[in-house]
């Protein structure tokens, strides 16, 4: 990824290719893709061309369009990060959850946290949540989770 003179490079910001484009335009429009083995059945996350469970290639793993839904499996607040651009959002909450479709996905939890910036929702393990997307650069979205009615 160049940058230009005099700019500081964005470790935040993902290398889009023709393998990955379909994932960052499904975002853009706030979808979260998975690839599935027809082989195996497996979902995973992040998007590989083959199946990382029986290592089936690229003609057997497709595209689909998760459900959105996710259950929290652990998380940290996070109140120092010497990393731009971290530093500007600090507190947020890194996550872990656990997809629907069953792949683990590292993530950040956003929307009435408790610990990040006031009062709000505690935080549990096998909470609720559901994707949304914020937007990281122009043009580039990335998924991020929020709990759920049910869980609030």
């Amino acid at each position: 990824m160049s940058t230009g003179a005099g700019t500081a490079a964005r470790f935040d910001l993902p290398e889009i290719d023709d393998f990955t484009r379909p994932y960052w335009e499904a975002a853009a429009e706030g979808r979260l893709l998975l690839r599935r083995c027809g082989e195996c059945g497996k979902a995973h996350h992040y998007p590989r061309e083959f199946c990382p469970a029986c290592w089936a290639g690229e003609d057997r793993v497709a595209w689909e369009t998760a459900s959105g839904r996710a259950t929290l499996y652990t998380w940290s607040v996070i109140h120092r990060n010497d990393l731009p651009p971290f530093g500007e959002r600090v507190p947020y909450v890194a996550a872990v959850v656990d997809l629907a479709e069953g792949p683990r996905m590292m993530t950040e939890v956003v929307g009435g946290v408790a610990g990040v910036g006031g009062e709000g929702l505690e935080l549990c393990v096998g909470m609720d949540l559901e994707v949304t997307f914020r937007e990281a650069a122009e043009g580039i979205w990335v998924a991020v989770f929020t709990p759920t009615e049910a869980a609030a």
